[in-house]
């Protein structure tokens, strides 16, 4: 097995899921390193593969211990990530281009991370006699936004950047449907009065979903199964995009002001570009209708936080409501100017995390970087090529 593709899985899928992960990894050849850090069971997971892949346990975010468990042993080709792991143009540098075939001062530098029986990297597992040496070639992303790599750098470098577009389309719809619902029927506000024995009505009734007029924002396959939901349950949805739904019964809104304008409800589902980075802001919130919901499961950053909050403070803002997934700063660097306000709902960047959702998303990545690595980007997606 020497010269074989190393791939380095810095968070890998949850639960049983990471054993469809590995076995498809293991399927097409690839020399697996194994990051513990974000695994629940680490002693069971080093009894059940320690003969098969090798371990190691780091903090992906912490960028020095990236770049050196990227080159240990020889380097590796290729590396995956779930939970968006910066991949900037240090890491880049320091671990494409022909660096990963040095293992370097950078590799020996967190040598007691790495342990399969004792031993460090693929090259330690049983039956196998080194590793191939090389320089990183291709990024895996299981799931659709590569807003966490540089894909300038990765291009300038001749690093492929691939991801599963699409993958989680439908566990996100479902979950922006769940977001309108809650909100739309004050769910948390009615739980926690009765929590504390408060039999409370509402100061007025809720209107129907049907009464409602759904504006999507970015109608690609996440807007366009949203939309397909919300016309099931009568509303009437709208969306501005280069690709609306056209002839599905949604209506192309002309601008992004028309279409805060006349939505009661507003989801966002664009990727974070530099042109959709703060498309959302003050004035923008300031055209909603009053009442109006605004759902964000797309990615922190292309709604303002800041402005976002001090819109949900003011009672006399047409904001009513907001439902808020993604955030500008995420994991251990969570925070947010929404933290403690009543009428935002809050949740962990958990849209797109169904079973079925992350198993896709998990096989999918595998088989392109394997193909990636094997030369045979044909039907690929590559967000940088």
């Amino acid at each position: 097995m020497l010269g074989r593709d190393r791939i380095l899985l810095l968070d890998a899928a949850p639960g049983d899921l990471l054993g469809v992960e590995l076995e498809r990894l293991l399927g097409h050849g690839l020399a697996v390193t194994l990051n513990l850090r974000r695994v629940t069971d680490r002693a069971g997971v080093r009894a059940a593969w320690g003969g098969r892949v090798g371990f190691t346990d780091f903090d992906p975010f912490d960028e020095a211990a990236l770049i050196a468990e990227t080159l240990r042993d020889g380097g590796h080709q290729a590396v995956k990530s779930r939970a968006g792991v910066p991949l900037r143009a240090a890491f880049l540098a320091a671990t494409a281009g022909g660096a990963g075939g040095a293992g370097g001062a950078g590799a020996s530098g967190a040598a007691g991370a790495c342990e399969v029986a004792g031993a460090c990297g693929a090259a330690a597992v049983s039956g196998t006699a080194g590793a191939a040496t090389g320089s990183l070639r291709v990024i895996g992303r299981a799931g659709a936004g590569t807003d966490h790599v540089d894909l300038a750098a990765a291009t300038r470098l001749g690093v492929a950047v691939t991801h599963t577009p699409g993958s989680n389309a439908d566990a996100v719809a479902e979950f922006a449907l769940a977001q309108l619902l809650a909100l739309t029927r004050d769910l948390a506000g009615h739980n926690a009065a009765s929590h504390r024995g408060d039999w409370r009505s509402p100061a007025a009734p809720a209107r129907a979903l049907s009464e409602l007029t759904l504006g999507i924002l970015g109608p690609g396959r996440i807007g366009r199964a949203l939309a397909g939901r919300a016309r099931a349950l009568g509303m009437t949805v709208q969306a501005l995009g280069r690709s609306p739904a056209e002839g599905d019964g949604v209506r192309r809104a002309d601008s992004l002001a028309e279409l805060l304008a006349t939505s009661d409800v507003v989801s966002v589902h664009l990727p974070l570009t530099a042109r959709t980075r703060g498309l959302v802001g003050r004035r923008e919130l300031a055209l909603l209708r009053p009442g109006a919901i605004l759902l964000n499961t797309a990615r922190g950053g292309i709604v303002d936080e800041r402005a976002l909050a001090d819109a949900l403070r003011d009672p006399g803002h047409p904001l009513a409501a907001a439902a808020v997934d993604t955030f500008e700063h995420e994991h251990a660097a969570f925070d947010s100017p929404l933290f403690g306000i009543p009428n935002a709902l809050l949740t962990p960047h958990v849209a797109g995390m169904t079973r079925s959702a992350m198993a896709e998303a998990a096989v999918r990545c595998a088989d392109h970087v394997a193909a990636l690595l094997d030369g045979r980007p044909g039907g690929v997606p590559v967000a940088n090529g």
